[in-house]
Parts: C-alpha cells; sequence; structure tokens
C-alpha cells in the first residue's frame, strides 16, 4: 500500500475522460469512483468519504463551479480536496475556481503525470492534515483524561491530609499544670511530619515529634504507621471493663523508641527511616525524660537564665542498634519547651541559607514575655519571612509546652471516682 492511496472521485460529463483517468488513477492504487454530472457528484460524496475530487468545470445542468461552491458549504479544502478540470485554459475561470475555494486546477487535454503528481500532492497534504487533526483530538482527549486524574488525585490527596491531621491534637490543650501549643505546616498537601500530645494518666503526659525522611505521600505514610504505632504502645494493656476506665500504659521513653526501632527497621526497597523526639513530662514534679532518636533535642526556654539546648544523642528508628539512653531536664513554673522538626532550623532563604539553632534561640528569647500561643505564632512568622515568598522547603513543625506548676495531686480514691464518672457519662 502507498502512502498516497486514498478514494478519489472523479466527475465529468464526458465518459471517455472518465474512464481514462479511472484506470490510471486505479493503476496508481487509488480507489476511484465516477460521477457523470454534478447532481451524481453531490450523492456520491454524500454517501461516503472522498479524500479528493477532480471535478469538471463545466457539465450540462449543475455546473463544476456550483457544485464546488456547494461542497465548500459542508467540506473545508483540507477536509476535502477538489481538483478543478478545465478545457478553456481561461485564467478568469480558474481565479473563481480558486476562490471558491478550489485546491489546485488542471487543463484539458489532460498530462496524466500531471494529473497524478498533482492529485498526489493533495493526497498528501490531506493525509498530513488528518494526522494532525487525529494528533489534536488525541491532545485533546490525553489532556481531558490528565485533568480528571489530576482532580482525582487532588481529592484523594485533600482526603489523606484530613487524616492525618485529625491525628493531631484538638486546638489548644488544656491540662493542667501545662500549657501547650503547636505549630504544623506540610512543605506539599501531605507531611513526613507529626506531633501529637498523649495524656497518660492523671500525672503523666507523652510528648512527641517524629519527622520521616523525604516528602510527599510515601513519607506521610510512614508518618502515620509510626504514629499509630505509638498509639498502640500507650493503649491499655487490659481491655475496657464496664465500671473501669484503663488508663494508658506508662512506658518509658527508651522503652518506647526501642520497641519503634525494632518495629520499623530499614528496608532497602523504601529506603526510608524517621527520626523521633519522644518524652514524657511529670506534671506534678516538672520532670522531663526523653529520647532522641535522630531528632533535633528540646529547647528548653527558663523563665529566668540562658536557653539550653538539650540533647540524647540516638540513630534514627530502623538505622541504629537499638540501643536508646533516655536524658531529663527538670522545669520550674514558668519554663518552657519546644520540640521542633529539622525544617525549623533548616528553613532556607531566598540566598538558600538555613535559619539555623541561633537565630532559633534568639527568636524564642525574644518572645519570652508573649503568652504561650502568641510566642509560638511570631517564632512562626519570623521563620515564613525568613524564607519569604517560596514555599518552604520542608515541614514546619513545633510543638511548645509551658510548665505552669498548677497541678491538682488528687486523693487515689477521688481520681479513681472521676475516671468512673467519666466512664458512665461515656456509656450514657
Amino acid at each position: 500500500m502507498r502512502e498516497e492511496q486514498g478514494h478519489l472521485l472523479i466527475v465529468d460529463d464526458d465518459e471517455t475522460i472518465r474512464t481514462t483517468l479511472a484506470r490510471y488513477f486505479t493503476k496508481q492504487e487509488l480507489a476511484v469512483a465516477e460521477a457523470a454530472d454534478g447532481d451524481q457528484a453531490l450523492a456520491a460524496v454524500g454517501a461516503r468519504p472522498f479524500d479528493l475530487v477532480i471535478l469538471d468545470m463545466v457539465m450540462p445542468g449543475r455546473g463544476g463551479l456550483e457544485v464546488l461552491e456547494t461542497l465548500r458549504r459542508t467540506y473545508s479544502p483540507t477536509d476535502l480536496p477538489v481538483i478543478m478540470a478545465t478545457a478553456r485554459g481561461e485564467s478568469s475561470d480558474v481565479v473563481e475556481a480558486l476562490r471558491l475555494g478550489a485546491n489546485d486546477y488542471l487543463v484539458k487535454p489532460f498530462d496524466l503525470g500531471v494529473a497524478v503528481a498533482r492529485a498526489r500532492t493533495q493526497l498528501l497534504l490531506k493525509r498530513s492534515v488528518d494526522r494532525i487533526a487525529c494528533l489534536e483530538r488525541d491532545l485533546v482527549r490525553r489532556n481531558a483524561e490528565l485533568e480528571a486524574a489530576n482532580h482525582r488525585l487532588k481529592s484523594d490527596l485533600e482526603a489523606a491530609a484530613k487524616v492525618q491531621k485529625a491525628l493531631l491534637p484538638r486546638g489548644l490543650l488544656e491540662i493542667p499544670g501545662v500549657r501547650l501549643a503547636w505549630h504544623f505546616q506540610p512543605c506539599h498537601e501531605l507531611a513526613g511530619d507529626l506531633l501529637n500530645v498523649v495524656r497518660l494518666d492523671d500525672r503523666h503526659v507523652a510528648l512527641y515529634v517524629l519527622d520521616v525522611v523525604g516528602h510527599g505521600v510515601k513519607a506521610a505514610l510512614m508518618a502515620v504507621m509510626v504514629s499509630r504505632a505509638i498509639t498502640q504502645l500507650l493503649s491499655p494493656s487490659q481491655p475496657r471493663e464496664a465500671g473501669r476506665l484503663c488508663e494508658p500504659r506508662l512506658m518509658s521513653p527508651d522503652r518506647v523508641v526501642a520497641t519503634l526501632n525494632r518495629t520499623f527497621p530499614w528496608d532497602d526497597q523504601t529506603g526510608q527511616f524517621c527520626t523521633l523526639l519522644y518524652g514524657i513530662l511529670d506534671l506534678k514534679t516538672g520532670k522531663f525524660d526523653f529520647v532522641s532518636a535522630g531528632h533535633p533535642g528540646p529547647l528548653s526556654i527558663p523563665l529566668t537564665g540562658k536557653t539550653l539546648s538539650l540533647t540524647a544523642p540516638g540513630p534514627p528508628l530502623g538505622l541504629g542498634a537499638g540501643k536508646y539512653r533516655a536524658s531529663s531536664t527538670t522545669l520550674r513554673a514558668g519554663d518552657r519547651l519546644y520540640l521542633y522538626s529539622e525544617g525549623v532550623s533548616e528553613a532556607r532563604g531566598p540566598s538558600g541559607q538555613c535559619f539555623g539553632q541561633a537565630r532559633l534561640v534568639q527568636t524564642l528569647e525574644q518572645t519570652r514575655t508573649l503568652p504561650l500561643p502568641d510566642a509560638l505564632v511570631a517564632v512562626v512568622h519570623r521563620i515564613e519571612k525568613w524564607y519569604g515568598p517560596a514555599a518552604p522547603h520542608d515541614d514546619v513543625t513545633m510543638l511548645t509546652i509551658e510548665y505552669t506548676g498548677a497541678f491538682i495531686d488528687l486523693p487515689r480514691t477521688a481520681r479513681a471516682a472521676g475516671r468512673g464518672a467519666r466512664a458512665g457519662a461515656k456509656r450514657t
């Protein structure tokens, strides 16, 4: 099959001319149909598609120019090329035919070689135009499919982001003995960071900030998995019984982190690991025991005195031998503690320079006299001003606590009665 192969309609009232042209074009592997006048030509074009029409200028009844004008009301020159055939060779007829939309013309008697060459040219042009039109239609279809896929992806990411945010503390938590505030800003739709505050019992609160390497869906999934694993570790060891409200388990930070390290070993296929700062605050004494698994240590901002950068070196989850040792600090009334992810200290400015821990400490000290929520807002504003109009390159996560020392140590019987009342209210 030749590339120029197509369907040709020859329109001429002279049967000899039609037969000669039909025979010659058939040898060129073209499918040829014939029409003896204008009415037959229009009927043939209406019955089936053609790639080219060779149309006689002068015919009895409906002439070639009238047929051409009728065809152009429906078919453009690229949709249906038309070559006019004239025996007169008068320029006025040719000009009028071209004005009405003819693609080319032939002069009788025909030079068959010229006729074939001009026919091939028009067929090749039509084939090229058809391919372009096909590509455009395919592009439109693919763009529509891509837009639909992007819409579905956006909807899925928004739903996943809602699930992820549901794992965060609800608002500013009110726990006797401590004030809390937090900030969570993913650099993309989903974050590789998470934070939470868990009330372990009447006296102890667990706090953690975790950071999964990388961004996007893969990092977010692991962050949720680690957060769920922490929740399970802190869940009551005994099932809830009627009339009895079981409290979460009070596991030491080093045991919690070591267990997580075993739960999330290094995987060559995913290439993921996670850093974690996990600690337990004693609301009565202000003692904070914590473990860092490759995570920045907390910053202690005392009511009076210099800021302390606390450290508890340990490998990220899944990368070390699983040995962790807890460190501790004791807060006094008015002291503050900041837990944060690397997206805070490593926030990049327009020049690529990191915000840095020294500038973070300076900012915390400058906002020390503000109420805790306002201080956190001021710190975040300073970081946002640092990286400018561009989006942060990493998640920005901060959890801050202020120890008030206003812990009320209820008698054990009163605590048990309170728990029983809460359990009864929930059942009701």
